[in-house]
């Protein structure tokens, strides 16, 4: 039972490092203390089964998936031509490459706008990127990139961003650590700032009726109100 503990949580590590998220935001969105995460991860707390099914149902895969040690999960990018074979069964979370280049452009096209901007940090483009998705597929009803969004405490996350980031790495971007004033800032070198952006961003229809943790509904934005509207 301990190898199996341990095997679970090494998997559960791997899963929250792929999707870019802190322990200390795993911890808020399943309510479960810090610490506890960390013992999790390193095989020392036994998980209960309503927490095995929340945290499959956090990473949008089964149970069954989170479980069988035979198989590696990874968020990967989706390559045009076929790859060999490995020995290990991949569960994979693809991202199209049509999306990836969509995903690249926008990301580009936002950072030589305002990237140089002092208080224009990671999460405050994670929320621009959001704004970008949504109000295109509630003005056109198709996605733009088609990233997949979580709901945690500091707004919409794109899941696979930290993956596609690292992808452009010393090729199209510089990733850098910086300060806005006292607080620490990932980098990547409106009429709103940054703090506008974010009370923006939570007042969202499609933020407000998504429940923390879950996985943000496009469709929400048809119910969207004024001033979020952008159908007219």
């Amino acid at each position: 039972m301990e190898s199996f503990n341990k095997k679970l949580g090494s998997r559960i590590k791997q899963l929250r490092l792929e999707a870019g998220i802190s322990q200390e935001q795993f911890s808020q969105n399943l309510k479960i203390k810090r610490v506890a995460i960390s013992q999790i991860e390193n095989g020392i707390r036994k998980l209960t089964a309503e927490e095995i099914i929340e945290i499959a149902q956090f990473f949008n895969i089964s149970v069954d998936a989170l479980l069988e040690p035979e198989k590696d999960i990874k968020i990967i990018i989706k390559e045009n031509k076929e790859k060999s074979s490995k020995e290990k069964t991949e569960i994979r979370i693809n991202v199209p490459q049509k999306n990836l280049k969509k995903f690249k452009e926008v990301l580009l096209y936002i950072l030589n706008k305002i990237g140089s901007k002092p208080n224009i940090g990671e999460t405050v483009i994670y929320k621009l990127l959001y704004f970008i998705d949504f109000n295109f597929y509630e003005k056109y009803e198709e996605q733009l990139i088609g990233a997949t969004y979580i709901k945690n405490n500091y707004g919409p996350t794109p899941i696979e961003f930290q993956k596609i980031v690292k992808e452009m790495e010393d090729k199209d971007l510089i990733k850098i650590k910086d300060k806005y004033f006292a607080y620490p800032q990932t980098k990547y070198l409106p009429d709103m700032n940054a703090s506008q952006i974010s009370d923006y961003s939570h007042n969202d229809v499609p933020w407000i009726t998504s429940e923390k943790g879950k996985i943000i509904d496009y469709e929400s934005v048809f119910y969207r109100t004024n001033p979020y509207s952008v159908r007219d």
